[in-house]
């Protein structure tokens, strides 16, 4: 987008050529790759798709719903029509005869009246040309009037009577009524061609035509000879005439009436003359309210009265007249006549058409692409291209951008300015300075008010705001010191998920912490009483999100740590695993117990919460120093995996244990000792013959063997044969 003009009133151009004569198809295709440095090529939005002809547009109209826009131009003569919400061209149609003008009958653009250049009427539907109709002359504009189903056709030349003719087609009956006679000063009998049925070059003719639809349905008829005739429709007769302002000299020329448009009220008559002056009329009195100079002295081919289609957007925006010729488009005050702001294009503009309620202009133009212009202050943006807002938005605030609208530009225009709605200035009573002093500006539904008279009328309105924004901003310094103070945990009240819901509450309360922390390293007493009052912002996370209720509340979405899907998706995730319980001691480790003196009496509970009590982590490290600061060398001890759990104080060393068995003497089997109960020491000795060597292994060798035969059972089964 490019900003078209540097006045108070930014206009961005969304579409159309700076040049009157874009490049031809090869040439472009040349300098393609040229075209990359281009900062205007890269910034242009292609807001339409194929919105251009391809020599020339020649009128364009906005349907009533605001979906659908058609354009007629050449060459060849042809029609296009433009889906809006898709930004896209529906269809396009040729025709026999270039288009001079038509009108929308519908809604949308399922019927529509083409006014063609060789004296015909053509009839259009969503099919194809519907019918085609002849004139008796040639046409030079076209008006429906919905009360009487009448198509009705200005025409040049005059009838026998030398007065000029205005077409009436009974789109119901289907067949001509008998036309309206306008006085257009009659036939010129000194050029070439006067006195014919067709007129000579300066013949008389009938321009334009407007009728007052939304009131009283009178119609308007501009002539050649300057003259405003009203008629009434249901009379059919002439109700009154407006006569052309007095010339400032004799050499003036004749102006003629090119532009007719009544006011959604019906008192008031806009009329725009060939030689560029518009003037203003109420219809009680024949003098005009006001005179405007487009300023080139072209004919006036576009006036429209820009009226919202709501009360109270009618209410908050000035009224606003949008005159166009072939070179400019001027946006101005009706009040007064105080130009609001303008658009220049390069190319001639044959037809323009505003989207209602919306800041979007479209204009039929002499040149290949169809122009777009798109005013933010005049209204929002249409609803099927609303990203334009934000477009324009980021533009405004980019610095660098060279076709940002900058506010330096204008002055202090919305400088130092609130925005305010009526309700607001109700409540301060400034309702009664509404469209009486520039320090309310209107602006889409509110006005821009002066920082220093709000701030006036809000002390006087309430004389106590000091004390109450003073007693405000302590309290957010107190609220604000309260974050830093140590809180409780706190719990999840959900159904299911618990565990997900307390991850997500420690993640907030670690950020609220931090918040707290940068609060109190940027706080101060007096610091937080001046500094103006901040907004907090309740971020609540999932828990609070109304979208995931169900994420903590219905079985259906919770979570199966167990299942081998969370596993796979969380390897990492180790599952609760349920509480064991307490393992008894087996059988073995029973009767090792039992073995032991005074264990069944004395050390029963001792030992029954030694094997309950869980287990201490052991310091398995063992360092030099601290191996020979021990003093206690006690015998190594052999222990089990089992009977790890007892108590420490108990002493499981063979020795002492041999020493405690002497009391509990066990029968022997078969006259010897039961195997692990026996005790050996070993006493060193010095050195000896080996004689005595041998003869003292062979009577250990002799022991063992007697031990080993007398502790060894019978294979044979006569029990009776060693007694």
């Amino acid at each position: 987008m490019k900003l078209s003009n540097q006045s108070e009133v930014p206009v961005y151009t969304i579409s159309g050529s700076n040049t009157a004569r874009p490049l031809p198809e090869w040439l472009a295709r040349r300098r393609k790759r040229s075209l990359k440095n281009d900062p205007e090529y890269a910034n242009r939005v292609e807001l339409l798709q194929d919105f251009e002809f391809e020599e020339a547009s020649q009128c364009i109209r906005v349907s009533e719903d605001g979906d659908w826009v058609m354009s007629t131009g050449t060459y060849k003569p042809q029609i296009h029509t433009h889906y809006l919400p898709q930004l896209s061209l529906s269809w396009a149609r040729h025709t026999d005869a270039l288009n001079t003008t038509f009108i929308l009958l519908s809604s949308d653009y399922s019927k529509s009246l083409h006014l063609q250049s060789d004296r015909s009427l053509q009839f259009h539907t969503p099919s194809g040309c519907h019918y085609t109709t002849r004139l008796p002359r040639y046409g030079r504009d076209l008006i429906y009037d919905r009360q009487s189903t009448e198509a009705l056709v200005p025409s040049v030349g005059v009838n026998r009577e030398g007065m000029g003719e205005v077409f009436r087609l009974n789109l119901e009956l289907g067949r001509y009524m008998r036309s309206f006679e306008i006085d257009v000063g009659g036939d010129d009998f000194t050029s070439s061609g006067g006195g014919t049925l067709q007129g000579g070059i300066n013949t008389g003719a009938v321009n334009t035509a407007a009728i007052a639809e939304e009131s009283h349905n009178l119609l308007a008829f501009g002539t050649t000879i300057g003259t405003v005739e009203l008629w009434d429709p249901r009379a059919k007769g002439r109700a009154g005439i407006l006569l052309p302002p007095t010339h400032t000299g004799p050499d003036d020329p004749r102006s003629e009436i090119t532009a007719l448009e009544f006011h959604q009220s019906g008192l008031t008559l806009g009329t725009g003359s060939s030689n560029g002056l518009i003037h203003l009329y109420d219809l009680r009195s024949p003098v005009p309210l006001l005179k405007k100079d487009q300023g080139y002295g072209f004919p006036i081919h576009t006036l429209k009265f820009l009226q919202p289609t709501t009360s109270t957007r009618e209410q908050t925006m000035d009224p606003k007249i949008m005159s166009a010729d072939k070179k400019i488009i001027k946006l101005w005050d009706p009040r007064d006549g105080t130009p609001w702001t303008s658009v220049e294009p390069a190319a001639d503009l044959n037809s323009v058409a505003w989207c209602k309620d919306s800041g979007m202009i479209l204009t039929a133009n002499e040149g290949r692409q169809q122009h777009a212009f798109f005013i933010p202050q005049l209204g929002p943006a249409p609803r099927w291209c609303s990203f334009l807002d934000n477009l324009v938005e980021e533009m405004a605030e980019d610095p660098n951008d060279p076709n940002s609208f900058n506010t330096g530009q204008t002055g202090s225009i919305y400088d130092n300015y609130k925005f305010l709605t009526v309700p607001q200035l109700r409540n301060l009573n400034l309702d009664h300075l509404i469209g009486r002093t520039n320090l309310l500006r209107p602006y889409m539904h509110g006005y821009f008010v002066a920082q220093r008279l709000y701030d006036e009328a809000r002390l006087i309105s309430n004389p106590y705001i000091w004390e109450e924004e003073r007693a405000k901003r302590v309290k957010d310094k107190i609220d604000k010191e309260r974050e830093s103070r140590i809180r409780g945990k706190k719990k999840a009240a959900v159904k299911v998920n618990k565990k997900l819901a307390e991850k997500l509450l420690a993640v907030q309360e670690k950020n609220e912490r931090r918040q707290a922390q940068r609060v109190l390293k940027h706080g101060g007493d007096e610091d937080m009483v001046d500094a103006p009052a901040t907004e907090e912002k309740s971020d609540k996370g999932l828990l609070g999100d109304s979208r995931f209720a169900n994420l903590f509340e219905d079985e259906d979405f919770a979570v199966d740590e167990t299942s081998r899907e969370f596993q796979l998706l969380n390897p990492s995730t180790v599952p609760d695993q349920p509480e064991r319980k307490p393992r008894g001691l087996t059988a073995v480790e029973q009767e090792a117990v039992d073995d032991v003196p005074n264990s069944s009496d004395e050390s029963d509970s001792a030992s029954e919460e030694e094997y309950t009590k869980p287990k201490e982590p052991k310091n398995t490290k063992i360092s030099t120093s601290s191996y020979k600061r021990t003093s206690n060398k006690s015998n190594p001890k052999m222990e089990i995996s089992s009977s790890t759990g007892t108590a420490s104080s108990r002493d499981r060393s063979f020795g002492s244990r041999a020493v405690n068995m002497k009391a509990k003497e066990r029968p022997r089997r078969g006259g010897g000792s039961i195997v692990g109960e026996k005790e050996f020491t070993f006493t060193p000795q010095g050195k000896t013959k080996n004689t005595q060597r041998k003869a003292a292994m062979e009577q250990d060798h002799t022991s063992s063997t007697a031990f080993k035969a007398k502790e060894r059972r019978s294979a044979s089964g006569n029990t009776f044969r060693k007694m």
